[in-house]
């Protein structure tokens, strides 16, 4: 009897570094849904006048829980939660804010837009703050529909005076229960909030001169794309 008792405990204490390692060790591997908003490049994208001014894009602000790659989803209830094996190629803000570039550059309206980090003389700078990046459920396993928030200002380059201001809300219905139909409809909510950001800047008014060193909107516009030639664009 002791030496069975003896060959149970030592049994058990082999298996628990087993299950240890399950526990403790990295996650399985899932899928990863990209972000990429298509932009015609037609008529309809490059209606109205061209700017001369230059723009740029800061890094998006977003709400709490969102500031990471996985892909959000609201239970019934409210409650944030997530899709399981699932996630985006990168973080959410720098998702967002490269469609917010590609929307600009696709509407053919303006040469000198890149993000924040990529240049150093800009008119205008771009402020987003996402609210809402996510799937919501009204119940358990049902089909859920997503909604893309996202509040956008203008401001000059220097002295970050705001000179207007915009909310976007758009909303959607995924064709199933899943990952990749919430991340789907996501995207197209995406783009459709990206075109409005894009119509509502490029209508703003051009810049006063905001450099004491002399440059003026077109000259900054010709600076940052030799900030971006140098090799600090993307």
């Amino acid at each position: 009897m002791i030496a069975r008792r003896i060959f149970l405990i030592g049994a058990s204490a082999l298996a628990l570094p087993a299950c240890s390692s399950d526990l403790l060790g990295p996650p399985e591997a899932g899928a990863i849904y990209p972000v990429n908003p298509g932009f015609p490049a037609g008529p309809a994208a490059n209606a109205g006048q061209k700017v001369g001014w230059a723009l740029s894009i800061v890094r998006p602000e977003v709400a709490g829980g969102l500031d990471n790659d996985r892909i959000a989803l609201h239970q019934p209830g409210g409650v944030l939660d997530f899709y399981a094996k699932a996630t985006y190629p990168a973080p959410l803000p720098p998702l967002i804010q490269q469609a917010l570039l590609d929307g600009f550059e696709a509407s053919g309206r303006i040469d000198a837009v890149a993000p924040e980090q990529a240049t150093q003389h800009a008119d205008y700078s771009l402020l987003t703050d996402v609210k809402d990046f996510s799937a919501h459920y009204s119940q358990q396993d049902g089909i859920p529909t997503v909604t893309v928030s996202i509040t956008a200002k203008l401001s000059t380059a220097r002295g970050r005076v705001i000179v207007s201001s915009l909310s976007v809300n758009k909303s959607g219905t995924a064709s199933v229960n899943s990952a990749a139909a919430a991340v789907q409809a996501l995207q197209q909510a995406l783009g459709a909030a990206v075109t409005d950001i894009v119509n509502w800047a490029l209508a703003a008014p051009v810049p006063k001169t905001q450099q004491p060193d002399g440059f003026g909107p077109v000259d900054s516009a010709q600076q940052l794309l030799r900030d971006s030639n140098r090799g600090l664009g993307r």
